[in-house]
């Protein structure tokens, strides 16, 4: 295919072209502010290195019926409407890895930024939060922590 094949194509379907050039650009959009959003996204795999190797506090911020339901083992419960980033469970361990997790990700997303904000220099992020736990195949604990 030649550039000119290509850009008769593109002055044939305008509409095509620009919806082509717009996803293009969300996309490179999204992945550059990933870049700079101050926290990093784990998967399970590597959440539970992170806890074994680093001993990284893990904080949930489901609220507390779905965390009773299951949750990852030694897991803090903090509810999304209580989280505070100078809380006294947190205040100390700014320079310390912090995972956040909840029950989709969504939520903890949230929290993730709030920490960043707040100064905490190592946030990780749990990438589809306890759901995508699950569909690892790994442990969950019920009841409180």
């Amino acid at each position: 295919m030649s550039l000119a094949s290509l850009l008769a194509f593109a002055g044939e379907h305008s509409f095509l072209s620009l919806a082509f050039v717009g996803l293009t650009l969300a996309i490179l959009y999204t992945e550059i502010a990933r870049l700079f959003q101050g926290y990093k996204s784990v998967n399970p795999a590597e959440l539970t290195a992170l806890i074994n190797r680093d001993n990284a506090l893990l904080v949930d911020v489901s609220a507390l019926a779905d965390f009773e339901k299951g949750h990852i083992a030694n897991a803090k419960n903090v509810a999304m409407s209580q989280f505070d980033p100078e809380s006294k469970l947190l205040a100390n361990v700014k320079d310390l890895p912090v995972a956040v997790t909840c029950r989709t990700g969504m939520t903890s997303a949230d929290a993730a930024k709030r920490l960043v904000k707040a100064g905490f220099q190592k946030v990780y992020w749990l990438d589809g939060g306890v759901a995508a736990w699950q569909q690892a195949d790994l442990p969950l604990v019920k009841g409180k922590a």
